[in-house]
C-alpha cells in the first residue's frame, strides 16, 4: 500500500505544487534530450531565483516598537522647528476650510429663512393658513380645485 503523509502545516498551494511535480518528471523521461536540458537550465536559474528571494526576504526591515506604540519618522534624527511647522500647515488648511463652509452653510440658511419670512408677511394669508393640513394638499393639487 502505498501511503504518503502530508504534514497538517502544509499549505494548499505547497500540496498542489508537489501534485504538479510529480507529474511533470514522470513525462519528462519521454521527452527529447535537449528539451530535458533546456528544462534543467531552467530549473536551475529557477531555484538560484528562489534563494535570492529567500535571503532578501530574510534580511528586510521589521517593525520596531517603542511601548505600545509604533511610529513612522527618520529614526533618531529629530524634527526641528521648520519641519514641525510645514507638517501643521494641512492641518490649518483643513480647519481654515471647514470653518469657510460652515459661515457659507449659515449665510445661505439665513437668507432661506429671510426669503421664507418675506414671502410669510408680503402673503394675504395668515400665517395660520400655511399649517392647514387642507391647505397643503390645496398647494400639492396645483390650487385648480374648484368647489
Amino acid at each position: 500500500m502505498n501511503t504518503s503523509h502530508t504534514p497538517l502545516h502544509e499549505l494548499p498551494a505547497d500540496r498542489f505544487a508537489r501534485r504538479v511535480t510529480a507529474r511533470l518528471t514522470e513525462g519528462a523521461s519521454e521527452l527529447p534530450y535537449d528539451i530535458s536540458e533546456r528544462l534543467r537550465a531552467a530549473r536551475m536559474q529557477a531555484l538560484a531565483r528562489r534563494k535570492k528571494t529567500i535571503a532578501v526576504v530574510h534580511t528586510a526591515p521589521v517593525l520596531v516598537q517603542a511601548g505600545h506604540s509604533a511610529t513612522l519618522g527618520r529614526g533618531d534624527s529629530g524634527m526641528n522647528w521648520w519641519q514641525s511647522l510645514l507638517s501643521a500647515v494641512p492641518i490649518m488648511a483643513l480647519l481654515a476650510g471647514l470653518v469657510v463652509i460652515n459661515l457659507d452653510l449659515d449665510e445661505i440658511g439665513m437668507m432661506e429663512v429671510a426669503e421664507l419670512d418675506a414671502a410669510l408677511l408680503a402673503d394675504d394669508l395668515p400665517p395660520a393658513a400655511y399649517s392647514d393640513p387642507g391647505f397643503a394638499q390645496f398647494l400639492k393639487s396645483g390650487g385648480t380645485q374648484s368647489h
